[in-house]
């Protein structure tokens, strides 16, 4: 049996964090995740996709997350019921993350769109140090040149000191 879900899409309101009785963090976000294709105006639709992930997962998602930012969401799909105040039986078919990847800079300040000319991978300095540097790696690949450092994060072989404080989890 499989039951796998990958998702990407932005976040149509900001994420509701709440706690079990027993403590347990859980937060709830919707997605809208486009369709790949057009309706009969030629607009593109979306989905809108319930998502709900535990523990510290859902604190992270809760501080990090905000409405419009794009995220990718790996987990299960799964069902469930219950009887609403009516006596109605409800059924609800949500996204089960297991995780779910943050696919934007925390202070990108463009309103949920990159407006980077990078392709999606600039992540914060100055923008015209991220075009230069992208300009020499292409210019290295073509010379045939794989310089080790080209990579901004190779670490030569020693110990990498990152206090706690910097990291988003």
């Amino acid at each position: 049996m499989l039951n796998r879900v990958v998702l990407v899409g932005r976040l149509t309101k900001d994420p509701e964090l709440r706690y079990t009785p027993s403590g347990a963090a859980v937060a709830t976000f919707t997605l809208a995740v486009n369709r790949a294709f057009t309706n009969q105006q030629g607009e593109r639709e979306a989905d809108f996709i319930n998502c709900v992930t535990w523990r510290r997962q859902a604190e992270n998602v809760a501080n990090f997350l905000k409405k419009g930012n794009l995220a990718g969401v790996d987990g299960r799909l799964q069902t469930r019921n219950y009887e609403n105040q009516q006596g109605q039986r409800v059924f609800v078919t949500e996204v089960n993350a297991e995780s779910v990847q943050f696919l934007e800079p925390k202070n990108s300040g463009s309103g949920g769109y990159n407006s980077g000319g990078s392709q999606g991978q600039y992540f914060g300095g100055d923008q015209n140090d991220s075009n230069q540097f992208n300009q020499q790696n292409q210019q290295n690949r073509r010379q045939g040149n794989s310089n080790f450092n080209d990579d901004p994060f190779a670490n030569d072989g020693k110990p990498i000191d990152i206090s706690d404080d910097d990291l988003p989890f």
